[in-house]
């Protein structure tokens, strides 16, 4: 089992800590945050090694858990891969894309391996169908949130629309050509809601509207691609694909048959994969141990880390 530590014990820091005790991969040795009240009651109330220093922490780790807040990363990553540790960072990956480049090049000079949290690489629904999108031409996604002065230091974009950059990054396979965007500061001094046109190279495009002062809880995302439509809803965990094939020469009654202005026939028929249920940021920090284990990339890379902010900062950038 691989020695794991946790740096920063807030509310997200907790479940980490929570998981890792769980998990079959992690001996979990304890954790580290800058406020000793908070280290002091939680490891009163869960029994949690609290280390002194974050040095000390690091040093008795195979593995680092960077969960603190995003202005802190760099500095806290730089001391996990100096000391020859493996890295797994909460999103986004830095502050900026320049330190997050600084960690890349660190981590291959220490030979170290990272991964970064985007957890809805891991969320069930995306899972079940990302193997089915293939050259999507078309893509359209929505992240609503209702109000919580949680993540409001830090724009939507970086707060919530980067989940979807994310996923829709890992399944284009093209450069972004451009980005046009727009974002709009209602309770925040930073944008709370955000909408972005990213094109890519390949003639893809993806539009993208994240939202921190909703009504109601919307994460859904729609992939078009030829002769397909998949849906995921990442809130509920479920998928909907639809697919067109050559209708047949005698379809039967029920067949739902489409007809071009070309004469051309398509059946349509449905094809939704069950969808398990799972707890993904333990099922990424599992995936995580594996490719420490046997040494292969991890799924959500620091580079795809990187380039999903630096697409996000180029989004903001718009403004």
């Amino acid at each position: 089992m691989l020695k794991a530590g946790v740096l920063g014990a807030g509310h997200l820091g907790k479940i980490h800590l929570k998981l890792l005790n769980l998990s079959e991969h992690y001996n979990l040795v304890g954790f580290y945050d800058t406020s000793k009240e908070v280290r002091d009651a939680i490891s009163q109330e869960f029994g949690y090694t609290a280390f002194e220093t974050e040095e000390d922490l690091i040093n008795a780790c195979d593995m680092v858990d960077v969960v603190t807040p995003t202005t802190f990363h760099y500095a806290s990553a730089e001391k996990v891969i100096k000391a020859g540790k493996h890295l797994f960072i909460e999103k986004p990956i830095t502050n900026t894309v320049e330190e997050a480049e600084k960690l890349l090049t660190l981590a291959k000079e220490h030979n170290v391996l990272g991964q970064v949290g985007h957890v809805e690489r891991f969320n069930p629904a995306f899972m079940s169908v990302s193997d089915s999108i293939k050259s999507p031409m078309f893509i359209e996604a929505h992240r609503l949130a209702e109000f919580n002065p949680r993540g409001t230091d830090v724009p939507v974009v970086l707060d919530l629309m980067i989940h979807d950059i994310d996923a829709i990054l890992s399944v284009v396979n093209s450069p972004v050509k451009s980005v046009n965007a727009s974002g709009v500061s209602v309770i925040s001094e930073t944008p709370d809601i955000a909408n972005a046109r990213i094109e890519f190279e390949n003639g893809c495009v993806a539009n993208l509207t994240a939202s921190r002062i909703s009504m109601k809880n919307m994460r859904k995302a729609r992939f078009f691609q030829k002769d397909a439509y998949i849906s995921v809803d990442f809130l509920e965990k479920k998928v909907e694909v639809v697919k067109m094939k050559d209708a047949p020469e005698s379809p039967d009654d029920f067949a739902m048959i489409l007809q071009n202005a070309e004469g051309i026939k398509k059946q349509i028929y449905f094809d939704n994969p069950d969808v398990p249920s799972n707890n993904a940021i333990l099922d990424e920090l599992d995936a995580f141990a594996k490719a420490i284990k046997e040494n292969t990339t991890p799924i959500v890379s620091l580079e795809a880390g990187t380039e999903a902010l630096r697409v996000a900062k180029m989004i903001i950038a718009d403004f």
